[in-house]
């Protein structure tokens, strides 16, 4: 007996399969059982957690980890809403998702109301492109989607299944694969022009964005501003793309006044700004027109052409960053830069401006954390004064070493990263840092952790206060509204969950929580009691 032909939900699922996607998360619903199921029998795991919006957060944190798209999936109305803000996020924050929702089919939908809603015209604003599924077109659609996610920018694509087109069985349509595109480099005058520039420069920096995450250029990239010792700041997502202790990373920056205080200053002393893979998304006011290209020469590479405005270059290169480099250096002789040795006092500044050495504290719970977990530790930030902080402090030596929501900025996001990103690498060391209130926001996935036996450790700064608004309405001399709320025993909430759980309120309570939750068998809840005027004068 012959095996039957695959339905059209098949279709779409080893398309992910072959994509690299081993995992997916969501909430099903009556409308999505024949996607589970293809996507289970594709070799794709079906995650259940406790939110949709939580469930894109751990498929993101996968994503960080293999590579591969995030798979979102919720059922229909109230559960593909539930993922509106993971779907924004991913958008914002470049990251490649595929967004599966359950849809009733069309000529139902024509009396039957309950549920129906327009899904497509939710995720349009806030997608790549939203499809949806037909039996036929299951294949090409998948290809389509995948394609459209992982291509420069990278960000979600909604596909919307109706409920008899995933069941449908599609027989002699040939399967089609989107060739990848050939990858550019810049030539003629304007290369050469960057070229002559690049030789001639005495005082040159470099800025460095994600796009470079995706082009897994790394090795040119240090050996192009190690060649010119050309001296580099990264944007937060791409924190780590060369290892935070090289002598000439000047870490990173975009939200933090105290670090753009000692960065600007800097930059506007350079006579060549290179801006490679630059997404200004993840960046702050003060990175707006940052510089003159009127007065300095400025060479922007990126993937896609500069449509923001939040700064104008002298040449601006839509290509590879990686082989532009390349080109750039050929033959380039390098020469002796910045003699009045500004990068390394800037470098030397910005390391008093954050000490590791606070007896208690915001800083000090993140210094002795930094320093009990093992180097190939991985970690996650919520939203708030402490992902400010941490992502100055907090040093990566490879990409990905610290992810966050530094583009749209959403609150409840640590947690669930880490969960998703433990699943995906067991064998590594996880720690997540979360705010008070945006722990609150996502405590029931705590139960997810223990399900899905991923043991993450889980630090939460406790000052039953949304800390970083208090701090803004205080240096408005506005009288405090809005921000504070109850003081919560999170360690109890995380024994509650069938996890462990530590409440610290020092450095050595918090080294000890540290050391035990490394040797413990399930995930570990450790909450650092803090001042809520802890990030005063410090981020």
């Amino acid at each position: 007996m012959s095996n039957p032909s695959p339905r059209a939900a098949d279709l779409l699922a080893r398309r992910l399969y072959e994509a690299g996607c081993r995992h997916a998360f969501g909430m099903p619903g009556g409308e999505v059982l024949t996607l589970v199921d293809a996507l289970e029998q594709a070799g794709i795991t079906f995650h259940l957690a406790k939110h949709e919006n939580a469930a894109g957060f751990m498929a993101e944190g996968v994503h960080h980890a293999d590579g591969a798209p995030a798979i979102l999936v919720g059922t229909i109305g109230p559960g593909a809403m539930n993922g509106i803000n993971v779907v924004a996020n991913a958008l914002q924050d470049r990251v490649p998702m595929i967004v599966l929702s359950g849809c009733v089919d069309e000529d139902e939908a024509l009396t039957y109301t309950h549920q129906v809603m327009d899904h497509q015209a939710v995720f349009r604003p806030i997608t790549k492109g939203s499809f949806r599924l037909t039996a036929k077109g299951a294949d090409i659609i998948a290809d389509k989607a995948v394609s459209l996610a992982m291509q420069p920018r990278p960000g979600p694509v909604h596909i919307d299944v109706p409920i008899s087109v995933a069941d449908t069985r599609v027989t002699g349509v040939p399967l089609r694969r989107l060739a990848p595109a050939a990858r550019v480099v810049p030539q003629g005058a304007k290369l050469a022009q960057a070229r002559e520039w690049l030789a001639d420069s005495k005082r040159p920096i470099a800025i460095v964005g994600l796009d470079l995450l995706a082009e897994t250029s790394a090795c040119v990239l240090r050996a192009f501003l190690e060649h010119y010792q050309i001296p580099f700041v990264t944007t937060y997502k791409a924190k780590g793309i060369l290892t935070e202790d090289h002598p000439l990373c000047l870490g990173g920056a975009g939200l933090s006044p105290l670090a753009d205080k000692h960065l600007l200053p800097l930059v506007e002393q350079a006579d060549l700004i290179l801006c490679l893979g630059y997404d200004p998304i993840e960046m702050r006011p003060g990175w707006r027109e940052a510089w003159d290209p009127s007065k300095q020469r400025v060479i922007d590479i990126a993937t896609v052409p500069n449509d923001h405005y939040m700064h104008q270059a002298s040449l601006n290169f839509v290509a590879h960053v990686g082989e532009t480099l390349e080109v750039l250096a050929k033959g380039n002789a390098a020469r002796a830069v910045w003699s009045g040795g500004e990068p390394q006092a800037t470098k030397m500044a910005l390391a008093q401006a954050f000490p590791q050495d606070d007896d208690w504290g915001p800083a000090a719970v993140i210094a002795e954390t930094r320093d009990v977990m093992p180097p190939q530790t991985l970690a996650t930030a919520d939203s708030g004064a402490h992902r400010i902080l941490l992502s100055q402090m907090w040093n990566c030596t490879e990409p990905r070493g610290l992810i966050q929501s530094s583009a749209l900025c959403t609150m409840g996001c640590a947690v669930p990263m880490a969960i998703g990103r433990k699943l995906a690498q067991p064998d590594r060391p996880v720690v997540s840092f979360s705010g008070d209130a945006g722990l609150l926001m996502v405590a029931g996935e705590l139960a997810t952790a223990a399900e899905l036996d991923t043991r993450a450790i889980f630090v939460v700064f406790v000052d039953a206060s949304l800390a970083l608004i208090e701090l803004k309405q205080r240096q408005r001399q506005m009288t405090n509204r809005g921000v504070d709320f109850g003081h919560h025993d999170f360690a109890a909430m995380g024994r509650a969950f069938g996890g462990a759980g530590h409440t610290v309120r020092n450095r050595t309570e918090l080294r000890s929580a540290l050391e035990q939750a490394q040797q413990a068998d399930t995930f570990t809840v450790i909450a650092a009691e803090i001042e809520r005027e802890g990030y005063d004068g410090r981020i």
